[in-house]
């Protein structure tokens, strides 16, 4: 869509521009793209469903070396068992 921008490398300072300047919110998706903008703490609210399913692995939710502080603002609960998070750093 139009309001959609694909990058292929992560940039702070283009990244913090473009969340100044935009007049809704702003989602960063992908794992890998969105630890960068973490580790550089452009990140004002985390969210999360988390499933009833244990596997063992995968890519952590958090980028290495990153520890935070976070505020629950946001829960609901689903019949399957899902459990939806959203908090903000303190």
């Amino acid at each position: 869509t139009a309001r959609t921008r694909i990058a292929r490398s992560f940039d702070p300072v283009a990244v913090a521009a473009m969340v100044r300047s935009a007049d809704r919110d702003v989602g960063i998706g992908g794992a890998s793209f969105a630890s960068h903008a973490i580790a550089a703490g452009l990140v004002d609210e985390y969210r999360m469903f988390l499933n009833p399913l244990l596997v063992g692995g995968g890519t952590r939710f958090l980028p290495h070396g990153v520890n935070l502080e976070l505020e629950l603002v946001d829960e609901r609960r689903f019949a399957d068992g899902v459990v939806y998070l959203a908090y903000r750093p303190r």
